[in-house]
């Protein structure tokens, strides 16, 4: 089996508890990256790969706590990949 394919997988969804992230539309940020990020986990799971995640309900992390939380899962070995998932408000049209 091809090593590459072993990776363990962390997945932060952006924002969450007291920040919101953005609001646009009826839609808010921190709501949306977590659904993303709880499909994406599922997802790599039903495939047979590790993963995890920062956070699996709305919570509040810090910024400055994130990384942390990251590596609580699997160090900061070679062999992680790290999604951080964010959703941000467009303009106008280009």
């Amino acid at each position: 089996m091809d090593e590459r394919a072993t990776k363990k997988v962390v997945i932060d969804a952006g924002h969450g508890g007291d920040d919101p992230g953005t609001i646009a539309n009826g839609i808010t940020e921190k709501d949306y990256t977590l659904k993303i990020s709880k499909y994406i986990y599922n997802r790599l799971k039903d495939l047979g790969i590790d993963a995890s995640l920062t956070r699996d309900n709305d919570i509040t992390l810090n910024p400055n706590d994130r990384p942390k939380k990251v590596q609580s899962f699997y160090g900061n070995s070679s062999d992680v990949v790290v999604v951080f998932n964010h959703i941000n408000a467009g303009g106008q049209d280009v």
